[in-house]
């Protein structure tokens, strides 16, 4: 079934950028590759939809194989993630089709599991640059990172300049402004006052404990205790 739904969603993307990731892309898909639409809609139970969500897994498999061939250890960290988050960029296939994909997910009934792919996505990149994190901070990673990314990907979805050189910038402006975050969040909790205020929440945060199986999502029944 996923073989098929791999070739539903090649032929799906030459319509994308007239017809949207919509019925119309799908049937047109089906009636491409002579599959069965009883057997298409078996591989495909929501049509197009899964079609767009295929391709959103496909940028991620083609993020961590490009990056497997990238000697990441002579780079700092912040450069690191930088180019994990370049290469999901490039991965993501044709511009228009993202953009479709993008407009998809924004709708209302849709946008939690546009926000789920995007978890994903950030959950995948940590991993990929080998974090371990199994407290609070694993959730705060992936949602930082993916606040950077959309916005990056959005910023790439604009940019006319030659290599997508302004959008590399924007991104290195984001994760500026991270890094600086957490460096001010450091200062904070070596504060001997704020260090009081804050010890009581402090205590509650490590308790907290990154999902151990299931959907990566910040879902409070998925922490582990100690």
């Amino acid at each position: 079934m996923e073989e098929l739904k791999q070739r539903l969603l090649d032929a799906a993307l030459p319509h994308v950028p007239f017809d949207g990731w919509s019925e119309a892309t799908f049937r047109a898909a089906v009636a491409d590759t002579g599959t069965d639409p009883a057997l298409a809609r078996a591989a495909c139970r929501r049509g197009a939809l899964d079609l767009a969500v295929a391709q959103h897994r496909r940028g991620d498999a083609a993020m961590v194989a490009a990056l497997a061939e990238i000697d990441l250890s002579e780079l700092r960290f912040r450069e690191r993630v930088a180019r994990a988050v370049r290469a999901r960029i490039e991965a993501a296939g044709a511009r228009e089709a993202v953009r479709r994909a993008s407009a998809l997910f924004a709708l209302p009934h849709l946008a939690p599991e546009g926000a789920a792919l995007i978890w994903g996505t950030a959950g995948l990149i940590w991993e990929t640059l080998g974090d371990t994190s199994d407290d609070l901070n694993w959730y705060t990673k992936r949602a930082t990172l993916s606040a950077v990314y959309a916005a990056t990907l959005l910023y790439w979805l604009g940019d006319n300049s030659a290599g997508s050189e302004a959008t590399w910038a924007f991104l290195d402006r984001r994760i500026d402004e991270v890094m600086r975050f957490e460096k001010a969040k450091a200062k904070l909790r070596e504060s001997p006052v704020l260090g009081r205020l804050l010890a009581g929440p402090a205590r509650l945060a490590e308790r907290v404990r990154a999902p151990g199986r299931g959907p990566s999502m910040p879902m409070p029944g998925s922490w582990r205790r100690r």
